[in-house]
């Protein structure tokens, strides 16, 4: 046993000087050989090993995602065919992560062929036709938002209990990446009033950087995160992500049946009162079941995040604004958010425990709402820092009130 924890060892630092070699510059074509006798041995959790322990030398996730296209291409022409697994019952979500992978490659393939129509365009011309096919055949890509979030919010916080946040961290950066060309590829392809030339270049500078960005995370997950995963997750925190996965909707296709997963078990940290048990407030006492319902009740999102900085618990009412699933109990916040974002987040808790702070608060547009979100930070009686409470609203009807009213009248459900 020790020998193959040598030899893993070796393989993964072996790994990372080669990786190294590329990103400081080395020629693709002088580290092929020493990486295809390498890749022989190496297996997918052997990547993202080496991709984690850049970052625990000191490399920020940005300069491992910077470099991972790279490793990826030339990873991808000396590795073999990965090798057969075994067959996923149809609904298993990795099953269904594959199929929403292969209807995005037809997708990509229509999208890249209509986008290939626009190189023979005439210059001066404004062609509508061509412009609003390419635009027809690139929406449709813009559901891989649900396939990424599944993945961010389900599959990531399972990844991160078995201490792999490195792939996380890089994998999340890319799919904002492509989330980022896609939306440009569609915000310019809706303007009116591109020439032939300037679609020419539209083609080249966003549409195919879009597509390919695309397959090449389909590629990562094919070939490095589902066999991780498979190889590290257990049949309970598979039946975890199903039971989870539709709060996020499906990508291009909808599940198939077949899978049975174990039930759904109770979140591992939590406290399970009986129902009518009482919980003594100063102000008053609730048992849990009103407690309960009073949360889900409540006319705002609430998420509290401890002074461990990790997510501890969530309310769970019917028209959430931002999806939350019961896998990131637990998880650290500064993993539940784009890596983009990540330094505010890590601003307001620094800001919240040293006291320099206690609200912070934002407001943003999106979807036809307009969400009103605050943070909140939780003291003791004596000051003690005890976490962050995170509310968030839809006050997009709030805003239109006017006048009073002072009669009782009920709005329809």
């Amino acid at each position: 046993m020790s020998e193959l924890i040598n030899n893993q060892a070796q393989r993964i630092q072996t790994l990372k000087e080669v990786i190294l070699h590329l990103h400081h510059g080395e020629a693709p074509e002088e580290v092929r050989g020493q990486l295809k006798a390498l890749i022989a041995e190496v297996d997918p959790s052997e990547i993202a090993a080496m991709e984690q322990q850049l970052m625990a030398e000191g490399m920020s996730s940005e300069e491992v995602r910077s470099m991972c296209d790279l490793h990826a291409d030339v990873l991808k022409e000396v590795m073999a065919e990965p090798s057969a697994q075994p067959p996923l019952p149809g609904g298993h979500p990795v099953a269904h992560f594959r199929a929403e992978n292969a209807a995005l490659q037809e997708a990509i393939h229509a999208a890249r062929k209509r986008a290939a129509d626009l190189a023979h365009l005439a210059d001066a011309a404004t062609p509508s036709a061509e412009r609003l096919a390419a635009l027809e055949a690139f929406q449709p890509l813009m559901d891989v938002d649900k396939h990424y979030r599944r993945k961010e919010q389900l599959v990531f916080s399972v990844l991160e209990r078995h201490g792999a946040s490195g792939p996380s961290k890089v994998m999340w950066g890319k799919d904002d990446e492509v989330r980022d060309l896609l939306k440009s590829a569609l915000t310019a392809l809706r303007e009116e009033t591109l020439t032939g030339a300037e679609l020419k270049i539209l083609r080249e500078t966003v549409l195919n950087p879009a597509l390919g960005a695309l397959e090449g995370m389909i590629y990562k997950e094919e070939n490095i995160l589902f066999p991780m995963t498979l190889g590290l997750f257990t049949e309970e925190e598979w039946g975890e992500i199903f039971h989870q996965s539709g709060e996020y909707g499906w990508c291009l296709v909808s599940p198939a049946s077949g899978y049975q997963p174990p039930e759904a078990k109770a979140v591992a940290n939590a406290v399970q009162l009986p129902a009518a048990q009482a919980v003594q407030f100063p102000s008053g006492t609730l048992t849990f079941e009103q407690l309960l319902g009073l949360f889900n009740h409540l006319p705002v999102d609430i998420t509290f995040v401890d002074a461990e900085d990790r997510v501890a618990f969530f309310s769970e009412g019917p028209d959430r604004v931002f999806e939350r699933s019961r896998a990131i109990v637990g998880r650290a916040v500064h993993n539940c958010h784009p890596p983009k974002s990540v330094h505010i987040v890590e601003r307001i808790l620094q800001d919240f425990k040293s006291g320099r702070q206690s609200v912070a608060e934002f407001w943003i547009q999106m979807g036809g709402k307009f969400l009103h979100i605050r943070y909140f930070a939780v003291r003791s009686g004596e000051g003690a820092y005890l976490g962050t409470l995170e509310v968030t609203q839809d006050i997009t009807r709030l805003r239109t009130l006017e006048g009073d009213r002072r009669l009782l009248q009920y709005d329809e459900a």
